[in-house]
């Protein structure tokens, strides 16, 4: 190649540069064929090498094929070493819980508790792996294992429900009682004052409003030994064991209810039992019942349903059954009684005592759904609540009993001084306690039937009034003397009255009622004097002594100037005399016992005779007077028959000396 001469304006300059390109271009084409060359080279190297490897790879096939067998068999042999280790460790576990269980429960609980949940894990874990060949022997010896358990934790809670599980004494739930309620000593059945008389008092005691009084029940079990039972028991309902804890419980608590209730004074009698017994005795009994039916259920029932709860806390239906199982015994003696009575020969005065059962019934109404609920409590509430209806049906019967008696009271009881009858005063005492059962008798109304409780009360009320005043009219009609007929009718319905004006019966009868019967005693008292008194006033009657006008001069034939005769007078007041005699002497012996009605009774008889006596002696007096033993005649100034109206209705006896 040859080289071109320079080019001053530069043409050199480009000349070698593309000399330069050029040489560049052939050592690149240089290059580029060395590149294939050795790229030839390595791609047959390269085939070479992956036959030779594809060759290597089935050679050395079998080795890998052995190792991974050989890497398998180690994971296996790791994985069944693991498993191995589990189940040691399990069996392990089994040993130490055999140990603490074969120890038994009594030292440490909580350890034997522990001991028994670990035994019940093992036993789920060897029923998840049946493919372990012992696991049928290893299962079976930890169920034996466990059975053996809770046979001991039954025994551990019979031991310890029994040792704690003691009758509570009389004293000890008088403490539980609001101190209005507290005897001063012994029990309700020791002393006359807690049975009370149940006409004024029992009764009252509710009304005093036991909604503000505060009962403590006793703390039966000790809150200590509490958790352990509900432990134990817990245990045994997850064993399958609930039968046998409801057993040992009611075997082990129910006699120490009926234990506490025993030394109270509880009493099972029968229907028999009752109908025999005095009814002094019979009304004590009730008294008490009342009583310890409220401390039956207001405190140990309270607290044995506190216990329940707390040691069966989680199982419901098991609190309900235990409770039920425990009380039934109990409470039927309880109700057994209230039924005996329910179910007795009727009669009037049982009626208060009924008032009070049924009372007692249902101020603990509300206590015994509460205390008694579930359905394994069915049986026990419904008897209670049954009886409440027997005391309410039976008392209703003995009130219709009462009216009717009343009615048809034929009792021979003479009050022959015409006072009030023995018959009047019981039922006006009866109906005054009736009211004090007001709210009672209007729950007891509604038992029955629907309507305004008041108006049937007050309907009730009246037909008793009017059923009394049926039979004192009948009575009544046995006096010989009209008079005394009516000074008792008198004196018997004044009594009604004044009774109602002073008690709530007056609010129920009303006005009307009073003013009516008020009449009536009028009536009554009017025809008294009338009847009493007309014949002897007609003595000191002027009719009959006079034939004409005049003076009072007196003629030769013993006749004043008027035509009256001195005879004729003095047969009038020798007339007047005996009759006064023998109505002071009667009358005397009559008896009205109010002292305002006596007072009245004594001054309307004084305003009527007085006045005609003193005009009679004044006017005819001197005829007698200038005659011979005027005294015979004249034998009382006007101021002696004032006092000896004054002796009237004093009921004296026949011999007691005049004053």
């Amino acid at each position: 190649m040859g080289i071109m001469p320079r080019n001053t304006g530069g043409g050199g300059a480009i000349v070698v540069s593309v000399d330069m390109l050029s040489e560049r271009a052939a050592m690149m084409r240089e290059a580029v064929q060395k590149s294939q060359s050795i790229t030839d080279n390595m791609v047959s190297i390269l085939g070479s090498f992956d036959h030779r490897l594809s060759a290597l790879e089935t050679a050395m096939r079998p080795t890998q094929i052995r190792t991974h067998a050989i890497r398998k068999a180690h994971e296996n042999i790791d994985r069944t070493l693991k498993a191995a280790d589990v189940i040691l460790s399990q069996f392990d576990l089994s040993r130490q819980a055999e140990a603490k269980i074969l120890k038994g429960p009594h030292e440490d609980l909580e350890s034997y508790l522990e001991a028994i949940e670990q035994l019940r894990n093992n036993i789920r874990f060897f029923n998840n792996n049946k493919s372990f060949k012992s696991s049928d022997g290893v299962l079976n010896n930890a169920n034996n294992l466990l059975a053996k358990a809770i046979s001991k934790l039954e025994k551990e809670f019979k031991q310890l429900l029994s040792s704690y599980s003691k009758p509570v004494e009389p004293e000890r739930l008088f403490e539980c009682l609001p101190n209005s309620m507290r005897p001063s000593s012994g029990s309700p059945g020791d002393q006359d004052s807690n049975s009370k008389n149940h006409l004024s008092s029992s009764h009252g005691e509710h009304n005093n409003g036991t909604d503000n009084t505060v009962y403590t029940p006793p703390t039966l079990i000790p809150p200590r030994v509490l958790p352990l039972l509900h432990d134990l028991s817990q245990q045994m309902v997850q064993a399958g064991h609930q039968q046998q804890l409801v057993k040992i419980y009611r075997d082990t608590r129910s006699p120490v209810l009926e234990e506490s209730l025993r030394k109270l004074g509880v009493e099972k009698l029968s229907k028999d039992d009752v109908q025999k017994m005095q009814w002094e005795v019979l009304e004590f009994k009730i008294g008490n019942w009342i009583h310890f039916m409220r401390i039956a259920v207001k405190l140990l029932f309270a607290a044995e349903r506190k216990v329940c709860d707390q040691m069966f806390e989680g199982f419901e239906q098991l609190k309900d059954q235990c409770f039920a199982d425990v009380t039934t015994g109990s409470v039927a003696v309880l109700l057994s009684f209230g039924d005996a009575i329910a179910k007795s020969k009727r009669s009037p005065e049982k009626l208060f005592v009924l008032l009070d059962m049924y009372e007692i019934m249902r101020e603990l109404h509300s206590e015994i759904e509460l205390l008694f609920r579930g359905k394994s409590c069915n049986e026990i509430r419904e008897s209670a609540f049954g009886l409440s209806k027997r005391l309410a049906q039976t008392a209703q019967e003995t009130f219709r009993d009462f009216e009717e008696a009343v009615e048809k009271d034929a009792t021979k009881t003479a009050v022959s001084d015409g006072t009030v009858h023995p018959l009047t005063s019981y039922v006006i005492n009866y109906v005054k306690f009736l009211f004090d059962y007001q709210s009672t008798l209007k729950q007891l109304f509604q038992e029955f039937e629907n309507g305004d409780s008041n108006s049937q009360l007050a309907a009730v009320t009246m037909r008793i009034m009017q059923a009394l005043q049926t039979n004192l009219d009948g009575k009544s009609k046995q006096y010989k003397d009209p008079a005394l007929t009516n000074l008792f009718l008198m004196n018997n319905i004044h009594y009604m009255v004044r009774s109602v004006r002073r008690s709530e019966a007056k609010d129920l009868l009303g006005d009307d009622w009073v003013q009516r019967h008020r009449r009536v005693v009028q009536q009554h008292a009017n025809q008294y004097k009338r009847i009493a008194w007309a014949k002897i006033l007609q003595c000191l009657s002027i009719q009959g002594l006079t034939s004409s006008g005049g003076g009072n001069s007196m003629g030769v034939d013993g006749q004043n100037s008027s035509g009256v005769s001195r005879a004729l007078v003095k047969e009038r007041l020798k007339t007047f005399n005996i009759q006064f005699e023998d109505l002071h002497q009667r009358q005397s012996q009559w008896t009205v016992p109010d002292t305002e009605l006596r007072e009245s009774l004594r001054l309307a008889v004084a305003e009527v005779l007085l006045p005609a006596y003193r005009s009679f002696i004044k006017r005819f007096g001197p005829m007698v007077e200038n005659g011979k033993n005027p005294q015979k005649y004249i034998r009382y100034s006007a101021e002696d028959l004032e006092r000896m109206l004054g002796e009237f209705f004093e009921g004296k006896t026949l011999n007691e000396p005049k004053r």
